[in-house]
């Protein structure tokens, strides 16, 4: 029996004009809730790619290269906590987004719970996908060092790390070709600026639905840190993936959105 695919409906891809620099976004799918995703670290809106393929039947999928990923075009040194905040609803306005969940991935889950505490007029829920729960200030100028002399041999540690599943060297190759479109100083940058700020945000203050997944096998941020986030938000649930490592997106993205799904399915607003 012949098994017909579903058709991808792309509807839009857009730079977006922020303060002189642009944001490159992307916006599909047919679906009544919008789903707006951020990646992590200086990763692209790629490592939403698999589970958008998923979900573009059943909800409007917004994603974007966030500054100093990708092909947006901001130099390193306007990067900040505060500015990857301001573009989530630079996006949400170019796209005229009234409400949607918003989905952070890794260092992304930060700027995903700022924006949510900055105006969660704007959000109907939040999902936090192997995130960073707070930064501690301390800035190791060895990490600096050691992306400058050789961005490549650490991207690819990096990588082997966030990607532990077995039969997944395609998957590495892939997030080291995404990650290396970025420039060394931007990935420091990235880094540092979340590092130095001592990140810690009021999750008790979170009062929008929300979903926190983490990976079973996460070699980049434990799953206890996942428990500790869920268990700091009121009525939060807490998915982990079996045999997932940090970025189940790329790697799990079928169980991923049927977590999201199922989740949603349960929180959603009754119309």
């Amino acid at each position: 029996m012949n098994r017909i695919a579903p058709a991808v409906v792309l509807l839009r891809m857009s730079f977006i004009d922020t303060n002189g620099h642009l944001l490159h976004s992307v916006s599909f799918g047919a679906g009544p809730t919008t789903f707006v995703a951020h990646g992590g670290w200086v990763g692209s809106w790629e490592l939403w790619e698999g589970p958008f393929q998923r979900m573009q039947s059943r909800w409007r999928c917004v994603s974007y290269d966030h500054r100093g990923a990708g092909a947006s075009t901001f130099p390193a040194e306007t990067i900040s906590p505060a500015a990857l905040v301001d573009d989530v609803f630079a996006v949400l306005d170019h796209y005229e987004v009234e409400r949607c969940v918003l989905a952070g991935e890794s260092l992304g889950a930060l700027t995903a719970v700022a924006a949510v505490l900055r105006d969660p007029s704007r959000f109907e829920g939040l999902v936090l996908v192997d995130g960073v729960p707070f930064t501690d200030g301390k800035v190791d100028p060895a990490e600096r060092a050691a992306m400058m002399a050789d961005f490549p041999s650490y991207v690819k540690a990096f990588v082997a790390a966030c990607v532990p599943e077995p039969a997944s060297e395609h998957l590495r190759r892939w997030g080291e070709q995404i990650l290396l479109r970025a420039e060394p100083a931007a990935a420091a940058q990235m880094r540092e600026s979340h590092i130095a700020a001592a990140i810690r945000p009021d999750y008790a203050a979170l009062t929008v639905p929300t979903l926190v997944v983490h990976g079973e096998l996460d070699h980049i941020v434990p799953v206890q840190a996942a428990h500790y986030v869920a268990g700091a938000i009121a009525g939060a649930t807490l998915e982990v993936l079996p045999g997932a490592g940090h970025v189940p997106s790329v790697t799990q993205p079928a169980a991923l959105v049927d977590v999201i799904e199922r989740w949603w399915a349960g929180v959603a607003p009754q119309a």
